[in-house]
């Protein structure tokens, strides 16, 4: 059974790296200082996150704090599985 970071860093490899596995992002490394996502690949992320986790982001979310490094969405991703118990 894939982890959520599993999932996260496919997901990322797959639409922001573009499947280049020699690109290993660090688990903090920032995805926008990276030049890796955009407000395009936000709401790519945020796309992902509500299907694949079948949670929701509210526009409150949307804030580097929780979709800007891969350990900042793994957290984020954590806290809204908690919140939809």
């Amino acid at each position: 059974m894939p982890t959520i970071e599993a999932d996260v860093r496919q997901f990322v490899e797959d639409n922001f790296l573009f499947g280049r596995k020699g690109a290993e992002l660090k688990g903090d490394e920032s995805m926008l200082d990276q030049g890796l996502i955009d407000s395009t690949g936000v709401l790519e992320l945020v796309s992902f996150i509500e299907d694949k986790f079948k949670v929701s982001v509210a526009d409150d979310d949307l804030v580097p704090d929780n979709l800007d490094s891969i350990n900042r969405l793994i957290a984020f991703i954590e806290l809204k599985l908690e919140e939809a118990k």
